[in-house]
């Protein structure tokens, strides 16, 4: 309603100057949106998804951080690993990388729970199959082979879908027993070990005693056939293509202790042929991957906000072709350029803010049921929530500024005439 303010006098002879207050434009504009609530909430989605979408994919983000980096942060604080430098496993060698001992070594240290040496075998086109002799072409193909102490497969923490892992009698006997990572398991047709098994590598036999479906660290082992070292030192001698490595699984807090004491313990001769790699700073990896998914997700919640805005531009462009009689009578009634304006700049930026309060409240719904199913923590932050109605009101107003500025222009005498 377009009323005379009491001391607002414009020019002798002429009427007061009109005044559009605050309180009437957002009458007017709800009272606009009420006369046509279907098309309102229409507009009005694409910025109920877009405003839902940022605080779900932010808090969604967070939570799942929160999740990511404490179950990697577990894993990887409790792990270190040995490398034998290039030098220590050139082509030509006959000592071994680590002594014989080596498990024994590092494991009577405190704060070890397990360690083990292993390597990649370094055969060249190697022939694995479930048969004596068989032909090249009939062998199975993309299966790696390790050499791997029971400690090394301890440290893995893996989880034996059927059988058992080989223990410490095979490897003081040097037995020709091996263990299958689930990949490779599938790729040679063996699923169970009690009518046990062979694997044939290069002709020489393999009882599987155990079958892997999982690895917690390691992850190479679910496509490979695990012998134990001993068994690999007699049959094809030490490493050469690869130096070996070792597997240490820590207690929680110990990892950094025990990766400066291990070269030493390892090898007390010559401790800098060893490299120890510590777990990594669990914070700057969390930050890591909280910045890329939260970058990318920004994206897509922004990718939304488009969407919504142009909704709304859309419809409020209409709804300025539609009304321009109403726009026409209001202007000859004493309604200036700048009131019609502000009119539909505010009925754009009252859909925004109800759209924006709306998403709001779906994105936190969200968040809460997705962490509820996942038995996870919800972690949404005071500032993805509270700007999140905000962004729907400039998003609104941003979107009304174009049809705004196409209803000022409209003339009252053109208008009334159509």
């Amino acid at each position: 309603m377009i009323r005379a303010g009491s001391g607002d006098t414009g020019p002798v002879g002429l009427p007061p100057f009109s005044r559009l207050r605050v309180r009437d434009g957002l009458g007017e504009a709800l009272a606009g949106l009420v006369q046509r609530p279907g098309r309102s909430m229409l507009t009005m989605l694409g910025t109920v998804l877009g405003v839902g979408a940022f605080v779900a994919v932010l808090g969604l983000t967070s939570t799942a951080t929160q999740q990511i980096g404490d179950a990697f942060n577990a894993l990887t604080a409790t792990t270190v690993t040995i490398q034998a430098h290039a030098a220590a496993g050139t082509t030509g060698r006959t000592e071994p990388d680590f002594p014989a001992d080596a498990d024994e070594r590092v494991q009577r240290l405190n704060g070890v729970a397990s360690a083990g040496v292993w390597w990649q075998l370094s055969l060249r086109n190697p022939s694995v199959s479930t048969r004596p002799a068989a032909p090249a072409e009939s062998s199975v193909r993309n299966v790696r082979l390790f050499a791997a102490s029971p400690g090394a497969l301890e440290a893995a923490a893996p989880t034996v879908a059927t059988g058992r892992l080989y223990n410490e009698f095979h490897r003081g006997r040097a037995e020709q027993v091996c263990v299958l990572g689930s990949g490779a398991a599938r790729l040679l047709g063996i699923s169970r070990v009690d009518n046990q098994p062979v694997v044939f590598i290069n002709s020489t036999p393999y009882t599987v005693v155990g079958i892997l479906s999982d690895v917690e660290r390691l992850p190479d082992f679910l496509l490979g056939v695990m012998i134990p070292e001993s068994t690999a030192l007699r049959a094809y001698g030490p490493p050469t293509d690869s130096p070996a490595q070792m597997l240490i699984h820590t207690d929680v807090g110990a990892a950094k202790l025990i990766a400066r004491q291990a070269p030493p313990a390892l090898r007390p001769d010559r401790p800098n042929l060893l490299t120890a790699v510590p777990p990594p700073d669990p914070h700057g990896l969390r930050d890591t991957v909280d910045t890329s998914l939260s970058g990318l997700f920004l994206v897509l919640a922004g990718i939304c906000l488009v969407i919504g805005a142009v909704g709304i531009a859309n419809t409020t462009l209409v709804a300025v072709l539609e009304r321009r009689g109403e726009i026409g009578l209001r202007r000859a009634l004493g309604a200036g350029p700048r009131h019609i304006a502000a009119q539909f700049l505010t009925e754009s930026t009252v859909l925004g803010t109800l759209g924006g309060l709306a998403g709001t409240a779906i994105g936190v719904g969200v968040v809460a049921t997705v962490s509820l199913a996942q038995d996870w923590t919800a972690v949404i932050s005071p500032y993805t929530v509270l700007p999140a109605p905000v962004i729907g009101s400039l998003t609104g107003l941003l979107a009304g500024l174009y049809p705004a500025l196409r209803a000022a222009k409209v003339e009252p005498l053109e208008a009334l005439r159509t």
